[in-house]
């Protein structure tokens, strides 16, 4: 009896290639599986493909709204941006499709998954890692990196194997969800080199952005996104909204160079327009509610998370514990943001909560102030205490090294 696999399926040349090469090189029953995490694709198209091409079985699943739920939401949560920059989205994606995968095989009786990710990147990790977390008894196979085999060696193989191979009308490695767009390959390869106007789909050029500004406010509801312009709005529809209106406005492109888990560094270009503004909008609200304390360690906690996530620990059980302490500082983070967007560029230009620890009475500098401004001479005292008596000790030290200690000059003196 052949053994079945569930291969992560996009319906490009590398998973298109996979199925037959399984089917060649494993003799497997291939079962495919495609997810919807936003991505914009022709969904009927890739299932077509997949049984043309000779899959046993296709599964379209749409996670949208899981994925915002449980992995999207979480990260918001966190302001997860893996070295300040990437809002984890293509890696917030990945483990998600493993969970789908280990699913689908287990519901058709399946050994092994099997997925298209190469050898060099990240994404070879976070699938690897959480199927194995989730099933060890299932055998993970990744036909990239076992072939070697360049794109022109594989339209060669395609064509041998009677594979349909789409005319590629970019020259870009597009991945995509609804939280971000990940563009790699062809002069985006140089790092010196400005991405080119066709490198980027959902963001207007600040050149070609309007004239005038935008504004967005922002309600959150625990830490969650919940309303737009005074509006509610569920996160599908929310995020799809933010998306769309933050990029007209030339807001969200990302370059910068980045560490892969792999070792490797490299020049990495995003669009990543509602993940931009709404972690913007996020990290202020928590500035007005939460104290000092809070915000420098969690500061510590969402590096942390965002590295585990990017770094494909998502069943880690530190991040899960990360996710508990997250969730706790969020009780307080309710309140309205409002963004100015112009020229590819977004910041708060106002905030409001009823948690809010910003209190004018205390703040202000006119004569209404509450606060008493003796109270800081004793507070200046007490606070600045260990570090005059220390700079008193270290200018003794500092004149004997000048001087010379006395016993020393003693013994010289002999």
């Amino acid at each position: 009896m052949r053994r079945t696999v569930a291969l992560a399926f996009s319906g490009g040349l590398d998973t298109s290639v996979c199925v037959k090469w399984l089917q060649e090189k494993y003799d497997m029953d291939v079962v495919t599986v495609t997810l919807d995490l936003g991505q914009r694709d022709d969904l009927h198209e890739i299932e077509k493909r997949s049984k043309l091409i000779g899959a046993k079985n296709h599964y379209t699943v749409d996670a949208k709204a899981e994925f915002l739920k449980d992995y999207v939401l979480p990260a918001v949560k966190a302001n997860a941006l893996y070295e300040g920059k990437y809002p984890l989205s293509t890696a917030l994606g990945r483990p998600l499709i493993a969970k789908k995968l280990v699913e689908v095989a287990e519901m058709e009786g399946a050994t092994a998954v099997a997925h298209g990710c190469t050898g060099k990147g990240n994404d070879q990790v976070r699938i690897d890692v959480t199927v194995r977390a989730m099933n060890p008894s299932l055998q993970v196979i990744a036909p990239v990196r076992e072939w070697n085999m360049s794109r022109d060696e594989e339209i060669i193989y395609a064509q041998k194997m009677g594979i349909p191979v789409k005319p590629s009308k970019s020259i870009y490695s597009v991945d995509q969800n609804i939280w971000g767009r990940s563009i790699e390959s062809g002069p985006l390869e140089n790092p010196d080199t400005e991405p080119p106007s066709d490198a980027f789909e959902w963001t207007s050029s600040p050149e070609d952005a309007p004239d005038e500004p935008g504004y967005l406010e922002l309600g959150f509801q625990e830490g969650v996104p919940a309303k737009v312009n005074g509006r509610s709005m569920e996160p599908l529809k929310l995020v799809t909204y933010v998306n769309d209106f933050a990029g007209s406005h030339g807001v969200g492109r990302i370059d910068h160079i980045e560490d892969r888990l792999v070792g490797i560094k490299s020049r990495e270009v995003y669009e990543c327009p509602a993940a931009s503004v709404i972690i913007e909008a996020h990290k202020d609200i928590e500035k007005l509610v939460l104290t000092r304390h809070e915000l420098d360690f969690k500061a510590h906690v969402e590096r942390e998370w965002a590295w585990l996530v990017y770094s494909g620990l998502w069943l880690e059980p530190l991040r899960l514990a990360l996710d508990r302490f997250i969730s706790a500082t969020q009780h307080r983070v309710t309140g309205s943001v409002r963004m100015k967007l112009f020229k590819g560029s977004a910041w708060v230009v106002g905030r409001s909560s009823d948690y809010s620890i910003y209190n004018v009475d205390l703040a202000t500098y006119s004569r209404s102030s509450t606060f008493d401004q003796k109270s800081a001479v004793g507070f200046i005292e007490l606070w600045g205490l260990q570090s005059r008596v220390a700079a008193g000790l270290n200018s003794q030290v500092e004149e004997k090294k000048e001087n010379g200690h006395p016993r020393t000059k003693a013994k010289k003196a002999q």
